[in-house]
C-alpha cells in the first residue's frame, strides 16, 4: 500500500519539475534516473556495512557518489555539471550490471537550471532502498501520471482492467508468461503477484521454493518498442523484487528475430494506432496486414504454446470491420483458439480515450473442447465514465470473472444467466462470412430478438459515420452565409423524428472549411450525441451540423433506407444513453455508435415498417391535436368559473 508521505514526495518531485520538464513522461524518466542513482549509492552503502566493498561509485566512478553530490560545499552549477556527467555515463560504468547500464542508456538532464537540480536532488534524498513493496508501490503510483496517448498508440491500461485479465487466465507458477507490447510491464507484475498470492501460507509467496522463484522470475518477458518504455519496466519490476528482468527493446511486428520464441500465457494491451502509410512488417505473418491492431492479435495468436492462452486488449475495429484482413483475422481466431470475447464500457480509458474496446480470452487447449464462443457485456467496470473516473457500486467484473473461470474450468458444467453472458457455436459466428465478434449481434441488441440479421452501425459498406464541426464564433465572415448548419434547436423535443428543410443558423464556404463541420447530403440521419442524446432528424436538404451530431450517411441504398435507419436509431437511444460518458456534458463517441447494430430486413420490409410506423404517428399526431383542443376547453371554462367567482 502506497503511504501518504511517499505519494507526497513523489507529488513535490513532479512540482518541482513542471516548470522545466513540462511532459509527464520525462518526468517519470527524471524522476526514475535520479531514484535508480540514489539506490545504488544505497546499495553501495548497505554493503560497506556487511564488511563487502562498493561496486557502483568505485575507481573513476568513485567521485558521482551521492554524498560527494549532496556536499553542502558544492555550487549550485557545480553540482549540475556533475550530476550530468554521471548520469550521462553511468552506463559505461563497468561495476554497474547490465540491467542498471540499460536504465542509464541514452540519459541526459533536459534543463540547465541549477536551483531546480538542487530542490529535486533533496527530494530524491529522502527515498531510500530497502527491498520492500514499497517501492514499488511508490513507483505504481508515479507510473499512473503517464495519462496520456505515446506516440505510438500506448495507452496505460488501468489497473482493474489488468488485474481482471491476469485473474481469468489464472497464470501458473511453473508457466512461461509474455507481454510482446509491454509499455511499462504492468500486466506483468500483475501476473507475477497473482501467481505469488496463490502460493502464499503465512507470508507472501511462501510456498514457493527459491528455486521455483527464480525459475518464475525468469519465465516472466516483455518486449517493447520504446527504449524508454523499456527503462522503465526494468526499474519496475525491479522494484517488485526482479533481480535480472528480462525485458528487451523489440519490435514484435517488423523484426522476426524472436519468432520462433512461444508462451504459455500472453497477457497485452498493444499499440491500436498505425503509422501513416501502415505498418510493413516481415513476411512471417500468417494475416496479410498492414494495420498494428491486426499485426499483434496474429502474432500473439501464432506464440501461444500448444495448450497457451492469450488475454488481448483490441479496438473494436478488431471486432467488426469489414476489411479483409480483420475477416481474415477473426476466422482465424474463431477457427484456432478464440473461447471468449468480453466487451468493456467505452469509458474505461477515460479521461485520455473514450476509445471503445473489447478483450480475446484465447485458449488451445479449450478451444478444442468446445464448439462455441462466449460473449460477455461489461456495463459497469467499478468506476463511472467520466473524465474522473470515480468509483461506483455494483461493478459487472466480479460477475464476469465467476462466469469465465467456469467457461474455461467446466465448460461442459457451464450455467450463463444471460444477463450479461451469452455463448454462441462457432458455426453461427462463421454464417455471414464476415466473423463478426460483436455480443450484441448474438443476444445482447437493445431491440431484443429479430428474425432480421443485426448489421453494425460500422459496417462501412453500408454506413459512413460523420461528426460535425462548429467554426470559430469570433470570425464573422464563417457565418450567416449559404450553408444550412443544424444544432439542436433544429430538432424539436416534440418530434419523434425531424424532417430538417431548414436550419435556425448557417455558414459560409469559408467556415466550412476552416472547421470540421462537414457537407452531408440529402437523408442523412442526424443523431444527437452530446448531452441531449438520441434526438433524431432526417437532413432533407444538404447542410452541415455542428459537433453535437453524429452522422449517419447511407452508403449503399439497396441495403437500408434512411427513414428505416432513422427510427431504429430513434430505438437505440437507451443504450446510446448508456454508453455516453463525459463530466459536464455527457457524449457518445463515433467509435461507440459504431459498434451499435441493428436489424436490417430486406428494403421491400423496411419500406412496409416505415409506412406502417408513419401511419401511427399520423394518428398519433391527430389524437395530440385533439386532446390540446380538449385541453383548451377545460381550460377556458375553469377560466369563465374564476370570472365569474371574481
Amino acid at each position: 500500500m502506497l503511504d501518504a508521505d511517499t505519494k507526497r514526495r513523489i507529488d513535490s518531485c513532479r512540482d518541482i519539475l513542471v516548470g522545466k520538464v513540462p511532459d509527464p513522461k520525462s518526468q517519470v524518466e527524471q524522476i526514475t534516473i535520479a531514484l535508480i542513482y540514489k539506490f545504488m549509492d544505497d546499495m553501495d552503502a548497505e554493503a560497506e556495512e556487511l564488511g563487502g566493498t562498493r561496486t557502483f561509485f568505485a575507481g573513476e566512478y568513485a567521485r558521482y557518489g551521492w554524498a560527494k553530490l549532496m556536499a553542502p560545499s558544492l555550487g549550485g552549477f557545480e553540482v549540475l555539471g556533475l550530476y550530468s556527467e554521471a548520469i550521462q555515463k553511468m552506463n559505461e560504468n563497468p561495476g554497474v550490471p547490465e540491467l542498471f547500464r540499460d536504465i542509464f542508456k541514452n540519459a541526459y538532464l533536459p534543463y540547465r537550471d541549477p536551483e531546480t537540480l538542487k530542490s529535486f536532488l533533496k527530494e530524491i534524498n529522502y527515498f531510500s532502498y530497502d527491498h520492500s513493496e514499497r517501492l514499488g508501490d511508490a513507483f505504481e503510483y508515479l507510473l499512473s501520471v503517464l495519462g496520456s496517448q505515446g506516440d505510438a498508440g500506448q495507452f496505460r491500461t488501468p489497473r482493474h482492467i489488468i488485474d481482471f485479465m491476469v485473474e481469468v487466465l489464472d497464470p501458473k507458477k511453473n508457466e512461461t508468461i509474455l507481454d510482446p507490447a509491454c509499455g511499462t510491464a504492468g500486466f506483468l507484475i500483475s501476473a507475477w503477484k497473482h501467481i505469488l498470492k496463490s502460493n502464499t501460507d503465512k507470508t507472501t509467496g511462501d510456498k514457493l521454493t527459491p528455486d521455483e522463484r527464480s525459475r518464475l522470475a525468469g519465465n516472466i518477458k516483455g518486449y517493447d518498442i520504446s527504449p524508454d518504455m523499456v527503462r522503465l519496466s526494468l526499474v519496475n519490476l525491479y522494484l517488485h523484487g526482479f533481480s535480472d528482468p528480462h525485458i528487451v527493446e523489440y519490435d514484435t511486428l517488423t523484426s522476426d528475430e524472436k519468432w520462433n520464441e512461444v508462451a504459455d500465457v500472453i497477457l497485452a494491451n498493444p499499440p491500436f494506432m498505425s503509422p501513416k502509410g501502415g505498418i510493413k512488417p516481415h513476411k512471417r505473418f500468417s494475416v496479410q496486414a498492414t494495420r498494428s491492431e491486426v499485426l499483434f492479435v496474429d502474432y500473439m495468436a501464432e506464440h501461444l504454446t500448444a495448450t497457451g492462452r492469450a488475454a488481448i486488449v483490441v479496438p473494436e475495429g478488431i471486432i467488426f470491420q469489414s476489411g479483409a484482413a480483420y475477416k481474415t483475422l477473426r476466422e482465424m481466431l474463431v477457427r484456432t483458439s478464440l473461447v471468449a470475447v468480453v466487451s468493456l464500457p467505452a469509458g474505461v480509458f477515460n479521461p485520455y480515450s473514450g476509445v471503445k474496446t473489447s478483450v480475446l480470452i484465447l485458449d488451445k487447449r479449450l478451444h478444442k473442447q468446445l464448439d462455441s464462443v462466449l460473449f460477455i457485456k461489461v456495463g459497469n467496470d467499478g468506476f463511472n465514465l467520466g473524465a474522473q473516473r470515480r468509483a461506483v457500486v455494483n461493478s459487472d467484473l466480479p460477475e464476469a470473472t465467476r462466469l469465465l473461470r467456469a467457461w474455461m474450468t467446466s465448460p461442459q458444467d457451464f450455467e450463463g444467466d444471460g444477463a450479461i453472458s451469452q455463448a454462441v457455436t462457432r458455426a453461427k459466428i462463421g454464417e455471414g462470412s464476415d466473423f463478426n465478434l460483436s455480443g450484441d449481434r448474438y443476444g445482447f441488441d437493445v431491440l431484443g430478438d429479430s428474425a432480421y440479421p443485426q448489421v453494425s452501425l460500422g459496417n462501412e459498406d453500408i454506413f459512413k459515420i460523420e461528426s460535425g464541426g462548429t467554426p470559430s464564433s469570433t470570425e464573422e465572415t464563417y457565418w450567416n452565409g449559404g450553408i444550412p448548419w443544424a444544432t439542436l434547436a433544429d430538432l424539436p423535443a416534440s418530434d419523434h423524428i425531424t424532417k430538417i428543410t431548414s436550419t435556425v443558423r448557417t455558414i459560409t464556404d469559408l467556415g466550412l472549411r476552416n472547421s470540421s463541420a462537414k457537407m452531408l447530403p440529402v437523408n442523412t440521419i442526424l443523431v444527437s450525441s452530446r448531452a441531449t442524446i438520441g434526438r433524431v432528424a432526417l437532413a432533407k436538404i444538404p447542410l452541415a451540423t455542428n459537433q453535437g451530431f453524429k452522422n449517419i450517411i447511407i452508403r449503399d441504398p439497396q441495403k437500408a433506407s434512411p427513414q428505416f435507419v432513422a427510427y431504429m436509431m430513434k430505438r437505440l437511444t437507451p443504450e446510446m444513453e448508456r454508453m455516453a460518458s463525459g463530466g459536464t456534458f455527457k457524449e457518445i463517441s463515433k467509435s461507440a455508435i459504431s459498434t451499435l447494430t441493428i436489424p436490417l430486413p430486406p428494403l421491400e420490409v423496411q419500406h412496409e415498417v416505415v409506412a406502417e410506423i408513419e401511419r401511427h404517428q399520423q394518428s398519433v399526431n391527430e389524437h395530440r391535436a385533439q386532446i390540446d383542443r380538449i385541453e383548451d376547453e377545460i381550460k377556458a371554462a375553469i377560466d369563465r368559473v374564476w370570472g365569474i367567482a371574481g
